[in-house]
């Protein structure tokens, strides 16, 4: 008779009440810390060292905390008692997420602090509902096979995963894919992406939550070639992964190097837009450092330039520009300025200074921020509460041209586009014509001397590992940081330091499998992957009843 998880015996002790929904909460908050570890800024000592400082992804924290939610699920007596478990999970493991996003609406929006707080809460608790009901599902299709559980699970949080970051124009800041930036799971992303690496994680995490469970459902006894067997191969499987990803051997790159300079201003936030303190400090600062800059590329970032052209200091721009439009200049730029008039509407742009170029390179920012960029329908009493300088930006179109400059085709990503690796996937249909190096040009001081600095730049380097293109990153407070094309921090500034980054970067030309399939077809491969298996085990399940 084959064994499934319905028919095995419940164990005699298991967390009810309160202590499961307390489980639930410290699990939910372990799993958002795997993705930042959120204290000891810098060299810790005792365990801080052990997990890694601050700010690293811990990506066993992230499949282990993950294993304890499988587990509960495992232990509930019905569907409705699931999904409340991986309701209050998700809560807690977003809202200790972008906690941060209190600082934003209270410190600097000032919003009443018990308003703010309800509002992260409101957020958290929202999204958190997509994992409830596919915990639901979860507990009514996992009649089956341990094997087969396994599978049901990791796909049904996957689409979980998908949805959170599509749905609403997608929010998915915090998937577990991103603890993965580090360790055996990090040979993934050239292959499947931060979701498919996270359906890989999701996987493991039920398994290792269902060898327990089959040792305590068994009275503490487990056969034990079985289960020699199991963990020896999962060993195996991991530390080829390891391997994989530390020792495979790839052909030089054909580009050559390139200065660059990274410009990190630390603007404070609460003057970054007033005309009599930050406007004035930025203008200066950055005007100063374009001028004097000797790389090739200088980069600034976001709204480095805080005020439209038409507001600027007569001669401004022809000042900043001047060193680089020069027909016998030898450095380019890249700077953040908004664009535009009340007629034709405004956008978050990158504009792009080249040698002999009169007509300046011009990215527009094609993922807006919700309540920053754009306001939601029947949301405008919310942002009318705070006070941030909030509006409705037009759109830029998707896959906008990269600009070409000493050999590099560059393409730029504002904020938190580089949050949506499917979008940037855009700009790789032809490796002719694909970035050789990706630029991300944010303003984090939004969110204080938090995580979010530490998560973004998580986010950063998984899109270096997806797509294997260095990835520069200009910032106001930071992570002003020089990324290779293997995700790894080759030179950084400290946050909120004001200062420039000298570094180097070398272009990729090559196109991952990941980027191949991404570009052509999207996330539907991997949706259509996770709804099989669902549906294979909603059929098995049928016939197991018929």
């Amino acid at each position: 008779m084959t064994t499934t998880a319905a028919t095995v015996k419940t164990p005699a002790a298991k967390p009810q009440g309160w202590m499961s929904g307390l489980l639930m909460l410290v699990a939910g908050g372990l799993q958002a810390f795997s993705l930042a570890w959120p204290w000891a800024r810098g060299q810790g000592d005792g365990l801080l060292t052990l997990v890694g400082g601050y700010g690293r992804p811990l990506w066993w924290l992230q499949i282990l905390s993950l294993a304890v939610l499988v587990h509960a699920l495992l232990a509930a007596g019905t569907a409705r008692q699931a999904a409340g478990r991986a309701w209050l999970f998700g809560t807690a493991w977003l809202a200790a997420t972008f906690w941060w996003l209190f600082i934003s609406m209270h410190t600097y929006g000032g919003l009443a602090a018990p308003l703010a707080v309800a509002a992260v809460l409101a957020l958290a608790a929202f999204l958190g509902c997509y994992y409830a009901i596919a915990s639901w599902f979860f507990k009514r299709l996992s009649h089956t096979p341990y094997a087969l559980t396994a599978m049901i699970f990791a796909a049904l949080w996957t689409l979980a995963e998908l949805a959170r970051g599509w749905l609403w124009t997608g929010f998915p800041w915090g998937a577990g894919g991103y603890a993965h930036v580090e360790g055996p799971l990090a040979a993934l992303p050239r292959w499947v992406g931060v979701y498919g690496t996270g359906f890989v994680a999701a996987w493991v995490a039920a398994w290792l939550a269902m060898l327990l469970w089959r040792w305590q459902t068994q009275q503490r006894v487990l056969h034990a070639k079985p289960a020699v067997a199991s963990v020896l191969a999962l060993s195996l499987a991991l530390g080829g992964l390891w391997w994989l990803r530390n020792e495979a051997v790839e052909a030089p790159s054909q580009q050559p190097g390139m200065s660059v300079a990274l410009l990190q201003g630390n603007i404070p936030q609460d003057e970054k837009f007033e005309m009599g303190s930050g406007v004035v400090d930025a203008l200066r600062w950055y005007a100063q450092q374009l001028h004097d800059a000797k790389a090739q590329l200088v980069v600034a970032p976001e709204t480095a330039i805080p005020l439209l052209p038409q507001q600027l200091p007569e001669g401004y721009m022809d000042f900043v520009r001047q060193p680089f439009v020069g027909k016998n200049s030898q450095q380019a730029a890249l700077v953040g300025i908004p664009l535009g008039n009340w007629d034709k509407g405004f956008t978050n742009t990158v504009e792009g200074w080249l040698p002999g170029q009169t007509q300046p390179y011009q990215y527009d920012k094609h993922h807006l921020v919700p309540f920053g960029e754009f306001i939601p329908p029947m949301f405008r009493w919310f942002t009318e509460l705070m006070n941030i300088p909030l509006g409705d930006f037009n759109r830029g179109a998707l896959g906008q041209p990269s600009m070409n400059w000493a050999g590099e085709r560059l393409s730029p990503n504002i904020c938190y586009e580089d949050l949506f690796g499917e979008e940037l996937a855009a700009h790789f249909g032809n490796a002719a014509t694909a970035p050789t190096v990706m630029v991300n040009l944010s303003n984090i001081g939004w969110f204080g001397d938090s995580v979010a600095i530490d998560q973004h730049l998580s986010i950063s380097r998984m899109r270096s590992l997806e797509f294997e293109r260095p990835m520069l990153r200009a910032t106001n407070t930071g992570a002003t940081v020089v990324i290779n094309h293997k995700a790894e921090v080759v030179s950084a500034l400290a946050p909120f330091d004001r200062a420039v980054l000298q570094g180097e970067v070398q272009g990729r030309d090559t196109l991952t499998p990941y980027a191949r399939w991404v570009h052509a077809l999207g996330l539907l491969p991997l949706t259509l992957l996770c709804l099989a298996v669902c549906g294979f085990a909603w059929r098995r399940n049928r016939s197991a009843e018929n």
